[in-house]
């Protein structure tokens, strides 16, 4: 028998829980702040910018069980539009940023319109055709750069005095950004939308049944998976200087399914870890094996598909015992 005002067993276990959590927590936020004093800045800026972009993905994925294969129109688009601001007009970070997430969220807002009225395939089909469009302005249109892309973008000034020319200042600017756009995806995840997206990934005659506007949801759920996408490609548009057609070839929405399925799909962290590992390989083969670098990561890809079905973060998880894959 407890008496009044003791914790019961499950209240201990909850509060232990939140514990681990803040301490786990807080020992990433540390090491995260003292990263670039040990690892080259340029590569962790890489590394958050693509975890922000799976992160993104997995929202759609993950969450609402919607497969897009046009985030790479996303991420590449405002990449453009934020390096053709910053470049040509001089608008600060700041403001070429939003201008380039706000484009990314038309973008999202007009391919899941389109996509939505489909399922499955049909609506993997209907992304990957509307990316290359994308990728077809970008060829083509003056303004772009054509093959060589958008080319010395000036980082400019953080709010007109904060210089982001120093790899350090840039890097705490995107680490803040990534900080923001996770805590965003947390908040989604876990408010009574996203707990709307889950049942329509799991059931969606059945959400339909119970009233909710499905198509609404799904919607919603693509403009806000194509804002933060869009946001990490104009933030890596910002850290290399450069915007390019690699920011907009299909190939680009495979390498982020690629890093989502790796990590840990329906995850909140593993999309991150996996566009760790991704972008490290890619960082250590690149001048070891040249053009084999695709072989390597199509075999990892066949592996984490046929023997880690749940990620690497999920299958941690399940090790632990448990039944749930949201480590948040």
């Amino acid at each position: 028998m407890n008496l009044p005002g003791t914790p019961t067993a499950a209240g201990r276990r909850t509060q232990t829980s939140s514990q681990h959590h803040v301490a786990v927590w807080s020992v990433a936020i540390v090491l995260a702040l003292a990263a670039p004093w040990v690892i080259y800045p340029t590569f962790l800026m890489k590394v958050l910018c693509f975890a922000l972009f799976a992160c993104a993905f997995n929202l759609l994925l993950g969450y609402a069980g919607l497969l897009s294969f046009g985030h790479a129109a996303f991420f590449g688009g405002s990449a453009y539009v934020c390096a053709g601001l910053a470049k040509y007009l001089g608008l600060t970070p700041e403001l070429a940023i939003l201008a380039g997430t706000a484009v990314a969220a038309a973008l999202g807002g007009l391919f899941g319109w389109l996509s939505i009225r489909r399922s499955g395939i049909y609506l993997t089909m209907i992304t990957l055709a509307l990316a290359q469009l994308v990728f077809f302005v970008a060829l083509q249109a003056p303004f772009t750069g054509g093959e060589d892309g958008l080319q010395g973008v000036p980082r400019g000034h953080l709010l007109g005095f904060i210089s982001l020319g120093d790899n350090h200042a840039m890097y705490y600017f995107v680490l803040a950004v990534f900080a923001l756009g996770f805590w965003l995806i947390r908040r989604t995840v876990h408010s009574p939308y996203g707990q709307v997206l889950k049942a329509i990934r799991e059931n969606e005659p059945r959400a339909i049944s119970l009233g909710y506007d499905v198509n609404r949801y799904k919607l919603l759920a693509f403009v806000l998976s194509a804002a933060l996408a869009g946001t990490a490609g104009a933030l890596k548009a910002l850290v290399f200087q450069l915007a390019s057609l690699t920011d907009v070839h299909w190939h680009m929405s495979g390498e982020v399914v690629l890093m989502t399925l790796l990590g840990g799909l329906g995850t909140l962290v593993g999309p991150a870890a996996g566009a760790l590992v991704i972008v490290a390989l890619e960082n250590e083969l690149a001048d070891k094996v040249g053009p084999w670098v695709t072989v390597i990561m199509g075999s990892i890809f066949v592996v984490c598909v046929l023997a880690f079905r749940r990620g690497l973060v999920g299958e941690l998880l399940a090790l632990r015992g448990r039944t749930d894959i949201d480590p948040s």
